[in-house]
């Protein structure tokens, strides 16, 4: 399609594109400007975003997060002036890392809640200056103008330009940068600047798989340590082939630390992969199916102990799912995922008092599903805790939402001859309508008398 579209525009010609430019730029600030920067020549290219740089600088106004989105696409104009009017690598690395330095003033004129001022900085911005550092012959002089940026970091925007050096510089520089950020450190006064350099250093050893170092620096930075700091160097030993080191660091996490776990498993599994070591990756497998049941799960374990015994686990699984007394509304949706329709209704049923409308994103699904496969009940009492969530919490927004579910359980009401022990659909109308008759804007959208 947008190809079809272009070239329909080259056949109406130069001059017919030109005056239609023309035409909108009198109508569009960023229009006027593409234009300018389409026929501006290099030199005035970069001319150009000097000038707003600077007028940047000098600005008074402040842009609310209404207008955050079109501040930012004139950041991104303004990073295009460079693109267009710089080749050689060393100037365009200057003028990018002018741009890394005007952040204090961006964001104090402006509400970045939506971090599409950000944005900017750690993509467009990274991209270019990536793409002119991987060209630049004198990668010192990159290192030193890198240093420099981010001798401060005010709005922890700067360090992007660390967090990538490994895509452009060689490792001897990196060291070179690493020994200049320790100086640096050796020589701050207050914790926080000391910290930020530090900080630094991680980046950067990780970036050459220098794990030492990053434990060096890790304990030097902080000194005791968290579960999070066993994970973060375990993972740095990991990517640098230190395979018992990392596994030695993870064993470090005091047992029935629940924080991070997800990240101390994944590198687990990792471990004893590359440790071959089955009976533990088994071992852990079958945990986090047993305390996640779902399909990814069950496929990760199979994979290990062999699909021959996909039924003899699934089997095992479901009889422990139907023996808790708890409602886990994962373990619902594992069941519906297996085909295990009966299975998911009973479980439902037998624990429908646990419901929670609060949950809206599982409990939803879960309510469709069991309406596809006509198992009206369950559905039906699903429908229900959404809908009394709803008018607990007075949510008028929701309310369309409340009297859809409500339309529903009407219409699901006329399939059901077994109400087991719950209340008849007519019997819930009129306790809800006793408990949330003083709604009147939910009823009136419901269109019921009274």
């Amino acid at each position: 399609m947008e190809n079809e579209r272009k070239q329909k525009l080259i056949d109406l010609g130069a001059e017919a594109l030109a005056e239609a430019l023309l035409d909108l730029a009198v109508h569009s600030d960023a229009a006027d400007d593409r234009i300018e920067q389409l026929i501006a020549t290099p030199k005035e290219n970069v001319q150009r975003f000097k000038k707003k740089l600077s007028s940047l600088k000098r600005s008074r106004r402040f842009v609310n997060w209404r207008g955050a989105a079109g501040f930012s696409r004139e950041l991104e104009m303004l990073l295009r002036d460079v693109k267009a009017g710089v080749s050689d690598p060393l100037t365009g690395i200057e003028l990018v890392a002018a741009f890394y330095e005007a952040d204090n003033t961006i964001f104090e004129m402006c509400d970045d809640s939506s971090g599409t001022i950000g944005d900017v900085f750690r993509y467009d911005a990274k991209e270019l200056f990536i793409d002119y550092a991987s060209r630049c012959a004198d990668k010192d002089k990159v290192a030193d103008i890198i240093l420099k940026v981010n001798q401060e970091d005010n709005y922890g925007i700067r360090d992007t330009l660390i967090d990538c050096a490994g895509e452009y510089l060689p490792e001897d520089a990196i060291r070179r940068m690493i020994a200049a950020l320790q100086k640096r450190a050796d020589k701050e006064k207050e914790e926080y600047g000391k910290r930020h350099h530090l900080l630094l250093i991680e980046s950067l050893a990780r970036q050459i798989k220098d794990a030492e170092l990053f434990e060096k620096t890790r304990i030097g930075s902080w000194g005791e340590l968290s579960t999070a700091a066993f994970i973060d160097i375990a993972r740095v030993y990991l990517e640098s082939g230190d395979v018992e080191t990392a596994h030695s660091w993870l064993k470090k996490i005091p047992e029935g630390k629940t924080f991070q776990a997800y990240e101390r498993d994944k590198l687990l599994l990792e471990i004893y992969q590359k440790q071959g070591d089955s009976a533990k990756l088994t071992e852990l497998l079958y945990l986090k199916f047993r305390s996640h049941h779902s399909i990814d799960t069950l496929q990760a374990l199979l994979d290990v102990i062999g699909h021959d015994r996909r039924n003899e686990i699934i089997n095992d699984e479901v009889e422990q799912i139907l023996k808790t007394d708890s409602l886990r509304e994962s373990d619902a949706e594992f069941l519906i995922a297996l085909g295990k329709i009966d299975e998911a209704e009973v479980y439902l049923l037998g624990r429908a008092n646990q419901l929670d409308g609060n949950h809206y994103g599982s409990l939803l699904s879960l309510a469709e599903a069991m309406e596809s496969e006509n198992r009206h009940l369950a559905a039906s009492l699903i429908f229900r805790s959404l809908l009394i969530s709803i008018l607990e919490r007075g949510y008028t927004k929701a309310y369309p939402h409340g009297v859809r579910y409500l339309k529903k359980m009407d219409k699901l009401s006329e399939a059901i001859t077994d109400w087991k022990i719950f209340d008849h659909h007519e019997a819930f109308k009129a306790k809800i309508f006793q408990a949330y008759g003083r709604k009147r804007s939910f009823w009136s959208k419901y269109e019921v008398k009274k």
